[in-house]
């Protein structure tokens, strides 16, 4: 599989361990954006000449592909943005409001990303409604037991990572899923995380929406895609305005599309879509249970090899899903992450978007390596001795 990425051939003495961030891209990614720009350039739903409408055509299929990816009962329920937190920005500023009133309550866990933590505490400010924090496991994970105590008749939305970004730990969002229906509320999962390593299945998850990036499962940056119940976006005001998006406008006013191309304005990402198609295509090709056994191989040689080091405190469990997060006491994670890349590691360093979080771990900021389907026991054992390295550098220890 490495072979097929041209980047590890530009960089062969580099060990990328940030796929969490960014993954990096297979040659029929970038063939695919070649291609689009090569042959078939043209704005889509505009122009009535052939390549215009070939290119339109070729758009609308790859959104059919992005519905039958997810399991999406229609196509009409896939929307393209420019990433996750584009797409639950949208929601909770065009459902949110429609939804949520004074006195209601939007429950998190404190392990989300502020992607899908901000937008539901503004928007809990902007209207009066409560906004409920649920606490986390020890080691960092999403506590399911203390979301469902927190479930109350006033639960409006639940806003859930599947896959949370600091520790990997899988959420059971069905099970909670089926505690806010109950009440009457909507359930909102960020699968930015979870898409590269699992198959998606929004139905079964119970998802009234779902949002992910193309820039983590293999393809382009600045496309993403949100899932929307039909009825849920069919009642739902465009919250950006302009092109495309309009069904009739005149002087006094103005009427919308239908779903999707009301979210949808000005020129999309056209070239984006075109290599997101590519990338799920590469994903859909892989043995999701290969992959799952690689991933935990990896995730274990790691956590062992860490545990080994005096002084590093691991985050999450090993059941994570191609996430290990660490600190390394005495050492802070940025210093530790510019160490490595002295070694030519490459690796996250922060808060990871997760201030919350950290604040109850009791940290600044974690070191995290993240793998994807390229990664190595190899990378691992260079991560590892360049721990240990780092531990004498900075602390003088052998």
């Amino acid at each position: 599989m490495r072979e097929q990425f041209p980047f590890f051939a530009a960089h062969p003495d580099l060990v990328y361990l940030d796929s969490a961030a960014t993954s990096q891209k297979p040659q029929v990614v970038l063939n695919a954006l070649q291609d689009y720009y090569v042959n078939e350039n043209a704005n889509v739903h505009r122009g009535l000449y052939r390549l215009a409408f070939a290119t339109t055509e070729r758009y609308e299929a790859i959104r059919q592909q992005v519905a039958a990816f997810l399991n999406a009962a229609q196509a009409e329920e896939i929307v393209f943005t420019r990433g996750t937190t584009d797409s639950l920005n949208l929601v909770a500023q065009s459902f949110g409001p429609q939804t949520v009133r004074a006195g209601d309550e939007i429950l998190v866990s404190a392990a989300e990303h502020h992607s899908n933590f901000i937008p539901w505490q503004q928007l809990a400010v902007r209207v009066g409604a409560k906004f409920v924090v649920a606490p986390v496991t020890a080691t960092g994970d999403t506590d399911p037991a203390a979301v469902a105590k927190l479930i109350t008749p006033r639960t409006r939305i639940l806003a859930l990572a599947q896959v949370t970004n600091v520790t990997g730990g899988l959420v059971p969002v069905r099970q909670l899923a089926d505690l806010v229906h109950a009440v009457g509320g909507v359930v909102v999962v960020d699968g930015a995380q979870s898409v590269p390593h699992m198959p998606v299945d929004v139905q079964a998850l119970g998802a009234d929406f779902f949002a992910f990036s193309g820039h983590k499962v293999y393809g382009p940056t600045g496309i993403g895609v949100l899932y929307g119940r039909l009825p849920l976006l069919d009642a739902m005001p465009p919250v950006q305005f302009g092109g495309e998006m309009i069904d009739e406008v005149t002087d006094v006013r103005s009427t919308w599309a239908p779903v999707p191309l009301k979210f949808e304005a000005g020129t999309p990402n056209i070239a984006g879509v075109y290599g997101l198609s590519a990338a799920l295509t590469f994903l859909q090709a892989q043995d999701w249970s290969t992959v799952r056994a690689r991933e935990f191989q990896l995730v274990t040689a790691l956590r062992t090899g860490l545990t080994q080091i005096p002084g590093v405190q691991l985050y999450g469990t090993a059941n994570s899903l191609g996430i290990v997060s660490f600190t390394l006491t005495g050492v802070h994670p940025h210093d530790l992450a510019t160490f490595l890349d002295e070694q030519a590691v490459a690796v996250r360093a922060g808060h990871h978007c997760a201030q919350p979080l950290m604040a109850r771990l009791g940290v600044p900021a974690t070191v995290r390596a993240s793998f994807a389907g390229y990664n190595t026991p190899a990378d691992v054992a260079r991560l590892v001795a360049a721990v240990a390295e780092a531990r004498g550098y900075f602390l003088g220890t052998d």
